[in-house]
């Protein structure tokens, strides 16, 4: 992914609360010199210093046969909000966009003990929703049991890591403070969520300046 220098994500533990926020993301591999692409939540792990991706996909995806033989790259991508030229000091500008996106990059590992399978099952329903763990706890174990047989779970050990922050951070501090505040007052969520990280970053910039 091209990142300007101004545009690097840098700080660890952002990036994380990022992919942790936006999990739902897109694992990529090339089947027959063709890229193929399935949409997946994954569960994100720090083991020492290594990052983990941990999902899983229908055992009828034939993607999962790809992992053998190449690198895999997930991409999480979200939010996004189109920003007017309007918004700037000088007419001679241009429309452009700002967004939030990692990209990572790992060899996938293929889960295949039983117990480690329910295990990542057990974890899903945890991370995505708390409420439903009763509800899962007392499901028959056979029928968790064949759930477990028609999905293919595997982790990825990243290798690569890029990450990029593109929040207007090359204008000027007024014009950020202006798009930020029409980004914020927007019905869209996406744009909302970009004047969140916008205001963050104003602030943060503003703090190490009266440092």
């Amino acid at each position: 992914m091209y990142i300007p220098q101004g545009n690097q994500m840098q700080d660890r533990a952002e990036i994380l609360e990022f992919l942790r926020r936006f999990s739902f993301a897109t694992l990529i591999t090339v089947l027959d010199q063709k890229p193929i692409a399935t949409h997946l939540p994954f569960l994100i792990e720090e083991r020492a210093d290594e990052l983990i991706l941990i999902s899983h996909l229908a055992l009828e995806n034939e993607q999962w046969k790809t992992f053998a033989e190449q690198t895999c790259l997930v991409i999480f991508s979200e939010p996004h909000a189109y920003i007017s030229p309007s918004l700037y000091n000088k007419e001679l500008n241009v429309p452009t966009w700002n967004y939030l996106a990692v990209h990572m990059y790992g060899h996938a590992h293929i889960i295949q003990e039983t117990s480690q399978v329910m295990n990542l099952l057990n974890q899903t329903v945890h991370h995505y929703e708390e409420a439903y763990v009763a509800q899962w706890n007392r499901l028959p174990e056979e029928y968790k049991t064949r759930l477990a047989k028609g999905i293919v779970a595997f982790e990825i050990k990243v290798t690569d890591l890029q990450a990029k922050k593109k929040i207007s951070q090359n204008k000027t501090t007024a014009e950020q403070n202006r798009i930020a505040d029409y980004l914020s007052k927007s019905e869209n969520s996406g744009e909302k969520l970009i004047g969140t990280y916008m205001d963050a970053e104003l602030k943060k910039n503003s703090n190490h300046s009266i440092k």
